[in-house]
């Protein structure tokens, strides 16, 4: 056989099987103190619960890098960051964002989880369909201060830095978690570079909403039926808008069991959800970052199955995604 035959069905081959990637670390949840008003422990056991049900090994799991200094201030006050480094953020700024009594760990935690996120869009650069981070989508931050349990907001560094490489120029932001994401919102306001869209609870944190490209609030109590209605109108509605790149805030927090979610998904429909978003990003032909966004069921298994759920689909979208590219599957 041809040497040159040889190479591309070796490089079929490698595409065929190339796991999803997923970005995770310990300090995820070490990095946080356990007596904080968060649960602390849902990325290590989610960690746990992942690794046994990925049967077919379609996820890989790799350690994130630390964020730059300067990458966190392509969207962020150098001040605000040089600040949060050095430990000197006041006790107001502290309290606004949520996460007390602060350990150490939680600067590089928080680089940590930046720094996933970016490793996630460094995937997607170099070819891969879907990549995901196993925390992150911070969308409560803002340039120069944190809020709702969002120290930097990820998904604004990973916008900013991914319109810097060539070929990449207009993003589009899925946020789907209960909370209205409006310190992306806010930091992206009047940017025809990235497109926000928010599916959130209407009565829900925060209280005074920002303003999206398309916002949309659900009233308390909604179930799978209008919920999914909804979503499929706004998936409809961007077949039009162009775009080289989709990030996928993926919160869990609609869930009926959530404590802070207001709204009545059930776990099935919670898979509905992210398997309409999957299909609409594979028609789409566009990568996919996903950010994992919130959770806060009780009891706390629940949020753990959804991710777990979100994840797997991810894996098995990706494989049936580069099947269909080499006539395989279907």
């Amino acid at each position: 056989m041809p040497t040159a035959v040889m190479d591309k069905l070796a490089e079929i081959d490698r595409k065929i099987f190339m796991p999803f990637s997923l970005y995770y670390h310990p300090l995820y949840s070490d990095g946080l103190d356990r007596t904080a008003r968060f649960p602390v422990d849902r990325y290590r056991l989610l960690k746990e619960k992942l690794c046994p049900l990925d049967e077919g090994k379609g996820i890989k799991i790799k350690t994130p890098r630390l964020a730059k200094f300067s990458e966190l201030c392509l969207v962020h006050e150098e001040e605000y960051v040089s600040r949060f480094l050095k430990g000197s953020l006041t006790e107001k700024e502290i309290r606004r964002i949520g996460l007390k009594p602060w350990k150490a760990e939680i600067i590089p935690r928080t680089l940590r989880l930046v720094g996933g996120a970016l490793d996630g869009l460094e995937e997607l650069v170099n070819g891969a369909k879907i990549a995901g981070n196993m925390a992150g989508g911070t969308h409560h931050a803002f340039r120069g201060e944190g809020a709702g349990y969002c120290i930097f907001n990820d998904l604004a560094v990973c916008a900013e830095a991914a319109l810097q490489r060539k070929g990449i120029e207009r993003i589009l932001v899925l946020d789907l978690d209960v909370h209205q994401g409006d310190g992306t919102a806010e930091i992206f306001y009047g940017d025809d570079r990235v497109y926000t869209v928010s599916l959130h609870g209407q009565n829900n944190f925060p209280f005074r909403k920002k303003t999206s490209d398309f916002d949309y609030g659900f009233e308390d109590g909604t179930g799978d039926d209008e919920y999914l209605r909804v979503l499929d109108a706004t998936l409809n509605r961007l077949e039009n808008e162009q775009f080289d790149l989709l990030f996928f805030q993926a919160g869990v927090d609609g869930l009926a069991s959530d404590a802070l979610g207001l709204l009545n998904l059930s776990p099935q429909g919670m898979k509905e959800r992210n398997r309409r978003v999957f299909e609409w990003q594979r028609k789409q032909e566009k990568p996919m970052l996903i950010f994992m966004g919130g959770g806060y069921a009780k009891p706390i298994g629940d949020t753990v199955d959804a991710f777990a759920d979100l994840f797997l689909m991810a894996a098995e979208k990706l494989s049936e995604s580069v099947g269909l590219d080499y006539g395989i599957n279907g």
